[in-house]
């Protein structure tokens, strides 16, 4: 795809509001100064996900991911960075320079993950186009979703088509636009059979699944046909970019209302979902058809702690979902369960009702998971004694798996008054369950803690032989390293050097050098100057790649009279600079005013000690190499008796070495004592 020009792309990153953007992923709530959620990218319990409005910037703590709004939209939603932008560009109305579509030649440069994500999204215009222009596609698929009652603004909004009934229509068009057919059948639009390539879905109506920032992930096919040997719905195939079981059909239209009323309505089906968004309930989605899994349950916990879950009035499927009930309880949520009148179900209720009326009945009949679970299960298993104490056990084991004891204290005593039974007995069950699941969890954080220990110890075998792998940075206290930018311990003086380049790389510094008569004097330049000048007289680089490409970056600006900023990095493609400058930008240890104010105390900054902390950390570093270089020359050095020719230059070039380290560090001890 074409460039984005560099200055539309400042415009981007200036209308981006990474609190809005993110808002629309995780359930953001103040903190301070900064935002906190639940990180999307891992399970986690105890919100370590921050977002800073005022920086633009966001960090997990659980993972390390950080930068900017376009770093997270590649992280969250595997945007290449074009997309990324573009997707901001549309979101928040910037005009980007005409852009072709892609051509054959780049979309083979293009990953496959881009690849997919191009097709199906080809496929979905396809679709759409196909109802709305073609004979076939008016008189089947769009008749169809308008006798369901679907109105046509709603029809629009979720995208819905139809794929021909011809054998290949879809195929042929696909390759005649350039894309591939190895593609086509990996995200299931196409399959071939003795050599025959076909539609998959050909004939039925097309409801895209969609990403929670709307990219098309996958279809849903209902077929039209009578035929019970035909079966109702095809849904695509699992593939690099759609995994069912992390997905929940309409979330991406539903989670700012799921935000706004703090729950989620979740059903079994696509017009499930449709309807009952088109009748005003809008904070809705589903599992598609498919049993809900621990994945879809944390995805509804990023917006919202409440789901109720509405059922139509099969047993049997009421009955198998009961696991579903279970999960939503281990992961900590509220769940109320709703059961619609017989023969209804959430899209024939919603045409028939008005929102008030929805509302109403929702409200009037919404039951707890132990009224619910007892009323269905009473209903079947009758006054059998067994089978009675076994329902008991079921439900004290639902209990058992609420991970918060307030709430479990709540139900233990609803369970008795339920079933007569004596609330002692309802507490020994639930003990006895809990222990068991906290002997499983023990366990397996056993096996994980073995795991880590062995890796651990790997990981200090290959640095025993580092005589720096364990000395502190001189300024390390002020700006620890909190994740693994750099390849091992003994490169922190190269974290340490780039940190302070790119933060105060602005700023003045004066230092200390010797005139044309050998005289002291002071002279003032720039801390990005004089780290780059040292580095360069020298000839030293960063073994660290990512830190490689920023000295270049701030070398190449500093022959143009340009210093840069950190604001700069955050908007580049290379997403390792932008986590790198993300990290440091978030290690700022904010001193309590009270120091200044209440204690009058003044607590001078690292951008107070310039004139120290630089020229440090720029010998440190030098040192560290030479240190380094001292310690590959120990080990190449032949054995007592086995000295040759080139010992001789080892041991010239080692004592070279020392002389520069004496001197080296009696620059830093100047530097120091200053």
């Amino acid at each position: 795809m074409a460039m984005i020009p560099p200055h539309i792309v400042d415009d981007i990153m200036q209308a981006s509001r990474i609190e809005e953007v993110i808002g629309e992923f995780v359930n953001l709530k103040r903190a301070g100064s900064n935002l906190k959620g639940l990180s999307p990218f891992t399970d986690e319990k105890t919100p370590s996900f921050v977002v800073s409005p005022a920086k633009q910037i966001f960090k997990c703590f659980s993972t390390g991911k950080g930068g900017t709004v376009v770093t997270f939209l590649m992280e969250k939603e595997h945007f290449s960075y074009p997309e990324a932008l573009r997707w901001l560009a549309d979101k928040y109305g910037v005009q980007i320079p005409e852009d072709k579509p892609p051509t054959p030649e780049e979309l083979e440069a293009i990953s496959e993950r881009e690849s997919l994500h191009i097709i199906n999204e080809f496929a979905q215009k396809h679709f759409v186009e196909t109802m709305h222009d073609t004979d076939e596609g008016k008189t089947i698929g769009l008749s169809y979703f308008v006798e369901r009652g679907f109105r046509p603004e709603i029809i629009e909004k979720f995208q819905l088509g139809f794929c021909s009934n011809k054998s290949d229509a879809f195929t042929k068009a696909a390759l005649d636009k350039g894309y591939k057919q190895e593609y086509l059948e990996k995200v299931g639009l196409t399959k071939t059979k003795d050599e025959r390539s076909f539609d998959f879905f050909r004939g039925r109506v097309m409801f895209p699944i969609h990403s929670v920032s709307g990219r098309v992930l996958g279809f849903g096919g209902r077929t039209l046909k009578n035929d019970k040997k035909v079966a109702k719905y095809f849904n695509s195939p699992e593939s690099l970019i759609y995994n069912k079981s992390q997905i929940l059909y309409g979330l991406y239209f539903a989670k700012g209302d799921i935000i706004k009323y703090d729950n989620c309505y979740l059903c079994e089906g696509y017009t499930d979902v449709i309807s009952m968004y088109q009748a005003g309930i809008q904070n809705v989605v589903s599992s598609s058809g498919t049993s809900l899994t621990r994945e879809q349950i944390r995805l509804v916990k990023r917006y919202t702690n409440n789901i109720t879950i509405l059922y139509d009035g099969d047993a049997a499927g009421i009955k198998a979902s009961f696991r579903g009930i279970d999960l939503i309880l281990e992961e900590g949520l509220n769940v109320k369960v709703v059961l619609f009148p017989d023969g209804e179900d959430p899209d024939s209720f919603a045409k028939t009702h008005s929102t008030t009326e929805i509302e109403d009945y929702i409200k009037s009949h919404q039951q707890d998971f132990i009224s619910f679970k007892a009323d269905i299960l009473l209903e079947s298993e009758g006054d059998d004694p067994i089978r009675r104490a076994q329902l008991i056990k079921d439900i004290a084991h639902s209990v058992s798996l609420i991970p918060d004891q307030i709430t479990r204290n709540v139900f233990i005593p609803e369970v008795a008054k339920r079933f007569e039974i004596s609330e002692d007995v309802i507490w020994s069950e639930v003990a006895k369950d809990r222990q068991d699941n906290l002997e499983k969890t023990q366990q397996e954080s056993l096996r994980k803690k073995r795991n880590e220990a062995r890796q651990q110890q790997q990981q200090t075998e290959a640095s025993a032989d580092d005589p720096y792998a364990h000395e502190p940075s001189p300024f390390e206290s002020e700006a620890p390293i909190k994740e693994v930018v750099v390849e091992d311990k003994k490169d922190h003086y190269e974290y340490d050097l780039m940190r302070i380049l790119v933060k105060y790389g602005t700023l003045a510094l004066t230092i200390e050098q010797l005139n044309e008569h050998g005289e002291s004097e002071k002279v003032e330049t720039s801390v990005a100057e004089f780290v780059c000048h040292e580095l360069n007289v020298d000839e030293l680089t960063f073994d660290t790649p990512v830190f490689n490409r920023m000295h270049k970056v701030i070398a190449d600006s500093l022959i143009e009279n340009v210093f840069l900023k950190p604001t700069v990095f955050l908007r580049m493609e290379d997403q390792d600079i932008v986590k790198f400058v993300t990290q440091i930008e978030l290690e700022d240890i904010q001193l309590s005013p009270n120091w200044e104010v209440k204690h009058k105390i003044l607590t001078p900054s690292e951008k107070d000690k310039i004139n120290i902390a630089a020229p440090t950390s720029t010998f440190t570093f030098k040192l560290s190499k030479v240190m380094k270089r001292i310690n590959e020359i120990r080990k190449e050095l032949p054995a007592p008796g086995q000295e040759d020719e080139q010992t001789m230059d080892l041991l010239a070039e080692q004592a070279n070495l020392e002389r520069v380290k004496i001197f080296i560090s009696n620059r830093l001890d100047r530097v120091n004592t200053h």
